[in-house]
């Protein structure tokens, strides 16, 4: 029986190695076997195909692989955002904060002036969790409901706060966190 492949599967480091082996070409022109950053890598860059320029961002599934494309895997916490005009298609995707293993230092202030400065009309923030864990912390939900307070004022909406994981995403506004 053949092996049925979940192209909608995140690579994780459990999965990571089911599949056939990849290979990457050196400057001398010799192929050898692909590192995990090799991959990880090439996943970030592949993940700008999954919105187009200017690409609608109505899809939560859509959102969640995207971010999931730019953030999992890394070992540190990674915060970013896309800016998104009134009919929410992308303006730009920016990566506001790289942290440690266990946090990222993310400033409403900057993300505010980024999206009058784009002339943004709404965002969707994430952040990965390097150790696996999907949930939001409570820290997570303070950030969100500041950021969301700053933004209203300048009115900007916070569709979403999507948390990345290795094995998949979880939209806060989903699960009425928002």
């Amino acid at each position: 029986m053949e092996q049925q492949l979940n192209h909608n599967a995140a690579l994780g480091y459990d999965n990571m190695n089911e599949g056939q082996a990849l290979y990457v070409r050196s400057p001398s022109g010799r192929y050898r076997a692909a590192t995990d950053s090799h991959v990880l890598a090439a996943a970030r860059i592949a993940a700008e195909s999954l919105i187009s320029d200017r690409a609608a961002m109505g899809n939560p599934d859509t959102v969640k692989r995207y971010f999931q494309s730019k953030l999992s895997g890394m070992g540190h916490e990674v915060a970013a955002v896309l800016y998104l005009n009134s009919q929410f298609k992308v303006i730009r995707y920016m990566e506001m904060s790289h942290g440690t293993l266990t946090q990222a230092s993310v400033y409403p202030r900057e993300i505010v002036k980024t999206a009058l400065r784009l002339d943004a009309a709404a965002i969707i923030m994430s952040h990965n969790h390097p150790s696996g864990v999907p949930e939001a912390s409570e820290a997570d939900l303070a950030l969100t409901r500041h950021l969301k307070h700053a933004l209203a004022l300048i009115d900007v909406r916070l569709l979403d706060h999507i948390i990345v994981t290795g094995q998949g995403a979880n939209s806060l506004a989903e699960r009425g966190q928002l």
